[in-house]
């Protein structure tokens, strides 16, 4: 993909971190060459404290404070293997502060991975807007707890912060309040064609012309809407849709059923196709439960979709379970292409990165020229475990070796 916006625009794509290979794969899509270490210093006191500054000409004292004016300042956010995400969060809101404060007219902030979703209500009615009727048990959950997610959005407001941009949001209650602060800003990109298109269009899973074998599975009801969408957007009649049931009786422990609302039974899809897909990953429990449930199905192939893949060394390990054959995710957390990090689990894996499909977005938002690429994404996966038997589209990167040789 080529976006015409080039350094003739009024757009400067910094990150929380010097070094940031996401963030600098963004800015490149945008047209910005430079390093991002070259337009923003991340000067730190000998006291430990953070301070920024976004690097101007030493001998210009006619535009002190105005370096930026004009222009739309995109932070681009993601997880650190050296700095934990208060760090990050806190340096977000400095660096928005210090974008403002030297002119930017925008300020946007993309964090795939939107920071403290998960307290997402606080230990009151009124602390958190739910799709379910909260009880006294999810209330007491929250005990002593801060409304965090909505303390985040607000600071970052008040940094200055315009935009906010993030990927698959789980949270009801998140998204209503993020939309509330940033009245309407917020933008919570749901990766439904990029998905959509890689199953077509790869041998990850067997099924007929029309979807004949193939079996999409919601693990839970939170995650029905979104697993209905990829069902539709997939445009295979034949497929079926099931949708399981869990009770989570401690955070590493899980009960798994048939939802009594699922749409169909396991009734005749014995050897069938099936993708799980859910929003994140963390401990494997509930995934490796749901893989175990469906082996009742004698699945021909078993893939876990996953937007956010976090895992502990406990999750990468539980994971690792023959029960889960294939994993597809997307890079919202850069951690994932860290081979070493990852081990073994690391050969079931297909990573779809996804920086060009947030350029690509970013320049819809901002309104700026560009030439339009239908699948914006680049496939990353173990050469020692190949996964496809018939030619299909392949990363720029992939094509050019095939070429070479």
């Amino acid at each position: 993909m080529t976006l015409s916006t080039g350094q003739s625009t009024n757009v400067v794509v910094v990150s929380n971190s010097s070094d940031n290979p996401f963030a600098i794969d963004i800015a490149y899509a945008m047209g910005q060459y430079d390093d991002i270490d070259d337009i923003i210093s991340m000067k730190q006191f000998m006291n430990s404290e953070f301070c920024p500054r976004f690097i101007s000409d030493e001998h210009d004292f006619d535009n002190i404070g105005r370096k930026l004016k004009g222009k739309s300042v995109i932070i681009v956010s993601t997880n650190s293997h050296v700095k934990s995400r208060q760090e990050l969060a806190m340096a977000n809101l400095i660096i928005a502060r210090a974008a403002k404060e030297n002119g930017a007219a925008r300020v946007i902030l993309v964090e795939p991975d939107l920071f403290y979703s998960a307290q997402d209500r606080g230990p009151h009615l009124s602390l958190g807007e739910t799709s379910f009727q909260r009880d006294i048990k999810d209330v007491k959950k929250f005990d002593g707890q801060p409304f965090t997610a909505k303390l985040y959005a607000q600071m970052l407001k008040l940094s200055g912060v315009d935009t906010v941009m993030t990927i698959h949001n789980h949270s009801d209650s998140v998204q209503k309040m993020f939309n509330e602060v940033f009245e309407g800003d917020f933008h919570n990109l749901i990766p439904y064609e990029i998905y959509a298109h890689y199953l077509l269009n790869s041998d990850m899973l067997d099924y007929g012309e029309n979807g004949e074998g193939l079996v999409l599975c919601a693990p839970d009801k939170g995650a029905r809407d979104f697993v209905k969408e990829m069902f539709h957007t997939l445009g295979l009649p034949k497929a079926k849709f099931i949708m399981l049931d869990k009770e989570r009786t401690n955070e590493r422990k899980v009960e798994i059923t048939l939802h009594k609302e699922s749409e169909h039974t396991f009734d005749g899809l014995d050897g069938a196709s099936i993708v799980l897909f859910d929003d994140m990953v963390r401990t494997g429990s509930t995934v490796v439960k749901s893989c175990q449930f469906l082996q009742q199905i004698n699945p021909k192939r078993m893939v876990f979709a996953v937007s956010h893949f976090y895992a502990s060394d406990e999750g990468r390990e539980r994971m690792a379970h023959p029960a889960l054959g294939e994993i597809l995710t997307l890079n919202t957390l850069p951690t994932i292409l860290n081979r070493d990090e990852q081990g073994r689990l690391r050969k079931k894996m297909v990573v779809l990165k996804v920086e060009k499909w947030l350029a690509q977005e970013l320049c819809n938002i901002l309104d700026l020229p560009q030439n339009h690429e239908p699948n914006p994404y680049k496939i990353d996966m173990s050469s020692k475990n190949p996964r496809f038997k018939r030619k299909i589209w392949f990363s720029e990167e992939l094509q050019e070796l095939k070429k070479s040789k």
